[in-house]
């Protein structure tokens, strides 16, 4: 299931009503929940009696279905009806009872009899999906089938194809749990593939109702529409909410008139396009939902043929225009969401008669009294979604037209700026139950008028630029259930008031930058709330010890305080709250050891987090519990927790999802048992960075059954031959351990594979062309190998890789010349092979490229200044190859604009760098106050290795305050452009080993960052500037085997420099050296800095490409400057 638990998801669901999906049996009597005649066959219940003892009823569970019993009539069983003839099962409905199990058991597939079948919001979460297929087709009576939200994912059954009685399908994966206002508090989709739509639907023919919300659709959207109108004719009900579709609407669903419900929402991948006319006239349509799927262009002007619409929903399709929609009878209509859209409101006067209104979505630009007159007196009116408010007028206005509708309880504002009307307007709202804001301005003012609504039972702010202390005042809001404030910023402490919340059920404080200790300025009684069930207060600044609480009356559900900075020891109180199931402190600064027999009294645990804070965890060694205590574990995270040895309590674990032991240090071999006991429920395992020898295996290919999301088992000891999960995995990291060979077939159990690292291993042989038909692949990191022959031309010519890392390998032959036109590169790194010819002018397509090493190959072209124009490139190596001619200067347009590093070191470059070269290498300007910048690019870590001070660097994430220009060993002639001091960021110039002439440039003296200068090796003539002692960052000076002449500058850093600095310099005088100049050695002042010298030009350095991890760093030195190294890196947090 997913990472907050299905535990926390139900909850949500009970404490907000969530509606749970019900079968409709009608026009079939035979199908009701009723008493049959005779007692029910007994091989019939047998069956059932068997799939009752595969349940787990716990805290979740609200029946535990008492009547299911041996010699009793099954007919009179809780969930079922039979036939009244045959006595046979033909329903059973176990919706939404809160059942657990590690998979659905076969044994239902012997209900051959069964016309209804609905086990939707329950959690079979254990289902495999290879398997299963070969048993629903057993079921050919099924007319209804609604497995929706039961903690299915995978791939959908094949034999669910085959019932071709089906009359509803409902496979929806779509969590959306609603406060009791109707706003949303939690979406996921849990997303079970389809990869064969045209397949699902072909034999359906008798389907009326069809909802696969949340299930990942891979078939374009206008083959989905295709095979629906060909093989459901009679469809009446269309829901793919959120099935990350891609393509258009095709017009082969006109055909498709009985159509009354058509959901296609939340597919922002679709194409742009215009609006279905066709859907216009469709007689039976009562419920029309296209919100944020692209539309744009002119809604059209015609009068929507159904008397019954209900629902109209067109928001967020920010380019879809036109004159409010014209209506048959308004007087229907329930839900009307226009907001996020250009409409404008024309003369209508279609509205004044919506007498049934509930719901209603506007925009901020289509707002005046004018049109809000249009819709009378609106006492039906419930909700009110509105967005991109931003002027006082339009804000003073809805606020007063609100003030008139007197049923009004819920509200939702997106996108809109409080800050430019009274504060206190809010505040009159004095009937809302429910209130939302999501990327909204509003001040500290604003919040404190939202705490005089006394009646606020709900009350969501997210992701507003709020600066301030949460109020005081919050601690009026006595009716108050749930207070979400979520990625917003704040300051100072958690106010003390909170504590007097007495209904509070969830409190969520997340990603808000708020400090102080807890408890301190939280009392110890918030933990102890009589009602409250959910506490979130991740990623903030909360820091001290957890002080002890009072757990005598507390129903606290779930916590997390994870990315904190809190300290001391985990509070004994946490071990005695015994209806918790979800615990997360990870992230923290907690110390002291931990027995995990601590947690043998929390027995509903299935969320466990201790990683990465200071901890020893112990493995229950004290009181050997190993089999009792924490048996209902299916999410472990003990990640930097001091382990020697796996723990023991893992073995009696049935239904782990996601295991997290890395950066530990456990030794020997990753055992057998973790693959077989969780074959069919592990969705994530790491076991990177500890000191694993080798894996217990029968066969190279890991025998899971389910698809993962993660395996890593990165920086270990592991050798021989990789092995390959069966059914593949989202991410797969191999890297940094000793493996020497790949499977032979190891590509055909990629299909689902995103990223694949199998870097710094000793793997050898020819890479198969077989890698491209891994067609969702993003990344492919194979740095650091033995792999040897031709690159595959695949892997440039489709397009799809984002990170192709093929470094220090033995890949020969010319880069593949045929690059799509859709290139997607975001860095490219071959550093270090045998790569020879030109470089392809291809590689113009890909604009998005970022990082472009080409370094230490065999490349024969000139210097590719057609990449000028990529505006994203930020990295260019091309040092130790074969380019030559001159750098052309480009006098129009941006030429390079964000390069950072730029190594053209150990070519055969000639000719004069042109006075206005550097001119386009302007600054970046997506940092954050730390000098960080926030890439948008994919999961990578990317390593770097350029010279630096001499020596070469290996930076493993790159560091923004890094910036290099390497020029050295080349034929460069000529001055030194004086222009190149403007680069005052820059932390490394190399020009030696070239033919420079002239005096070094006073305007070097500028560049006030710069940490390594090294002009050494040309024909540098004069006096070195008294300028460069401004430069108080050098740290290494390389002047020699020039011409230069006069005293070197005795003051600041000059002082530091020894004398190889300066030495074949034969003119040259003064200390370090050992040659005296004619007269005293005293140096002259440094000139200052002039006005004149002011510079515009600056150069930061990218943190790096990467999926919201962050980068590794360490600092290596051994000292001396020639055969010293070092090695940097570096936390950054993205």
């Amino acid at each position: 299931m997913a990472s907050v638990g299905w535990a926390l998801l139900l909850l949500l669901a009970q404490l907000h009503s969530l509606a749970t999906t019900s079968i409709t049996h009608a026009n079939d009597a035979n199908l009701t929940l009723q008493t049959a005649p005779s007692l029910c066959h007994s091989g019939q219940a047998d069956a059932l009696l068997k799939l009752k003892r595969s349940f787990i009823f716990d805290l979740d569970s609200t029946t535990t279905l008492q009547s299911w019993q041996a010699g009793s009539d099954c007919c009179l069983w809780e969930g079922f009806g039979c036939s009244n003839a045959s006595g046979h099962v033909t329903v059973l409905d176990l919706s939404g009872v809160g059942l657990h199990s590690k998979g659905i058991d076969t044994v239902i597939f012997n209900l051959t009899s069964l016309r209804v079948l609905d086990l939707s919001m329950n959690d079979f979460g254990g289902l495999n999906f290879v398997n299963p297929s070969d048993g629903f087709e057993r079921l050919s009576s099924l007319t209804h089938l609604n497995l929706s939200n039961a903690g299915i994912t995978g791939q959908i059954p094949k034999g669910i194809r085959k019932l071709t009685n089906l009359v509803t399908l409902d496979l929806s994966c779509s969590f959306t749990i609603t406060d009791d206002g109707g706003n949303v508090v939690y979406v996921e989709a849990c997303e079970p593939l389809e990869h064969h739509f045209q397949n699902l639907v072909a034999n359906l023919s008798n389907l009326r109702e069809l909802k696969l919300d949340g299930v990942l659709i891979s078939a374009r959207a206008e083959d989905c529409f295709k095979a629906l109108a060909k093989s459901a004719p009679h469809l009446g009900v269309l829901s793919l909410d959120t099935c990350q579709l891609q393509g258009y609407i095709d017009h082969s669903l006109s055909k498709l008139q009985f159509l009354s419900v058509i959901n296609l929402s939340n597919n922002d991948l679709m194409t742009p396009g215009l609006f279905p006319e066709f859907f216009m006239y469709f007689v039976n349509l009562r419920v029309l939902r296209l919100d944020g799927i692209n539309l744009e262009g002119w809604f059209p002007p015609v009068t929507f043929q159904s008397e019954n619409l209900r629902v109209l929903d067109m928001s967020r399709n920010l380019n879809l225009s036109g004159h409010m929609p014209k209506l048959s009878n308004a007087r229907s209509l329930e839900t009307l969401k226009l907001h996020m859209t250009n409409f404008s409101h024309g003369e209508s006067n279609y509205f004044s008669n919506s007498i049934s209104l509930m719901e209603l979505g506007l925009d901020g630009q289509i707002i005046s009294m004018n049109f809000l007159s249009l819709f009378g007196t609106l006492e039906s009116l419930r909700k009110v979604v509105l967005t991109r408010l931003d002027l006082q007028r339009e804000m003073e206005l809805t606020f007063l037209w609100m003030e008139g509708i007197k049923n009004l309880t819920r509200l939702e504002f997106y996108e809109c700026d409080f800050s430019v009307t009274n504060s206190s307007i809010i505040g009159n709202s004095k009937n809302l139950r429910s209130l939302a804001i999501y990327d909204s301005n509003l001040k500290e003012q604003t919040l404190s008028a939202i705490a005089n609504i006394k009646t606020l039972k709900n009350l969501t702010i997210t992701s507003c630029g709020i600066l301030g202390q949460l109020p005081s005042a919050i601690g009026n809001m006595s009716s108050l259930e749930l207070l979400n404030v979520f990625d917003c910023l704040f300051s100072g402490p958690i106010p003390h008031e909170v504590g007097q919340l007495k209904k509070l059920k969830i409190l969520i404080l997340g990603y808000t930058d708020l400090s102080g200790t807890i408890p301190g300025e939280i009392p110890t009684s918030v933990f102890s709330l009589p009602a409250l069930q959910i506490l979130r207060l991740q990623d903030n600044l909360l820091f001290g010890p957890i002080q002890e609480f009072n757990v005598v009356s507390s129903q606290l559900y779930s916590i997390d305080l994870s990315l904190n900075g809190l300290t001391r020891q985990i509070p004994q109180s946490f071990f005695e709250l015994t209806n918790l199931r979800y615990l997360d402190i990870s992230e923290n600064n907690l110390k002291g050891s931990v027995d995990l027999a601590s947690f043998w009294r929390l027995k509903n645990l299935t969320h466990l987090s201790l990683s990465n804070n200071k901890l020893s965890v112990m493995d229950g060694e004290v009181h050997n519990y190993s089999s009792k205590y924490l048996s209902g574990l299916t999410e472990v995270g003990l990640a930097s927790c001091n382990l020697t040895k796996l723990p023991s309590f893992l073995m009696y674990l049935d239904h782990v999802t996601s295991l997290d032991l890395s950066s530990n240090n456990i030794s020997g071999v990753i055992p057998q048992w973790i693959w077989e006991r969780w074959s069919s429920s592990l969705t994530s395992i790491n076991l990177s960075n500890n000191m694993f020898m080798g894996m217990e295996l029968t066969s190279y290919v890991i025998p899971f059954s389910n698809r993962l999301d993660h395996f890593d088992v990165s920086s270990n000891r592991l050798r021989g031959q990789i092995p390959m999960p069966r059914s593949s995995a989202w991410y797969l990291d191999y890297s940094n351990n000793s493996f020497s060979s790949a499977l032979p077939n190891f590509t055909l159990y990629l299909n689902d594979t995103y990223g694949l690292r199998m870097s710094s291993n000793n793997i050898s042989g020819y890479l198969p062309h077989s890698i491209c038909d891994a067609s969702e692949l993003t990344t492919l990191n194979l740095e650091f190998n033995n792999f040897r022959g031709l690159m595959p031309a695949c892997l440039t010519e489709q397009g799809y890789l984002y990170v192709l890392n093929l470094r220090e390998n033995h890949f020969q032959g010319a880069l593949p010349s045929n690059i799509s036109s859709e290139c997607n590169f975001q860095i490219i790194d071959l550093h270090g092979n045998n790569i020879e010819g030109h470089l392809p002018r291809a590689l113009y397509n890909c604009s998005n490229l970022e990082l472009l090493d080409l370094g230490m190959n065999r490349i024969t072209d000139t210097f590719p200044s057609w990449l000028g124009g990529h505006l994203n490139l930020r990295v260019l190596i091309l040092r130790s190859n074969q380019f030559h001619g001159s750098l052309d200067y480009i006098k129009d347009g941006g030429y390079f604009p964000m390069l950072q590093i730029l190594d053209l070191a150990s070519n055969n470059l000639s000719g004069n760098l042109h006075p206005q070269w550097f001119q386009w290498f302007r600054p970046m300007d997506k940092y954050n106050n730390t000098g960080q910048y926030y890439p948008n690019a994919r999961h990578y870590q990317e390593t770097v290795i350029t010279s630096y001070k001499g020596v070469y660097f290996t930076f493993e994430g790159i560091l923004t305050t890094f910036t290099s220009i390497d020029l050295s060993d080349n034929a460069l002639e000529g001055t030194i452009p004086g222009s190149i001091g403007k680069l005052v960021s820059l932390r490394e110039l190399n020009m030696s080993h070239s033919s420079f002439t002239r005096q070094i440039p006073p305007q070097l003296g500028g560049m006030t960052a710069l940490e390594s200068l090294d002009l050494s090796s040309n024909m540098l003539s004069g006096e070195i500037p008294q300028e460069l002692t401004n430069l108080t960052f050098l740290s290494l000076l390389n002047l020699s085997n020039n011409q230069l002449e006069g005293m070197i500058p005795r003051s600041r850093q000059f002082l530091t420099f020894e004398n190889s600095s300066f030495v074949d310099n034969a003119k040259l005088c003064g200390p370090p050296l050992s040659k005296h100049c004619g007269t005293s050695d005293t140096p002259r002042e440094a000139r200052p800095k002039s006005s004149s010298d002011n510079v515009d030009i600056v150069l930061f350095l990218f943190a790096g490409v990467g999926f919201g991890v962050g980068f590794a760093s360490s600092i290596l030195m051994k000292q001396g400057w020639n055969r010293g190294w070092f090695r940097i890196s570096r936390i950054l947090r993205t």
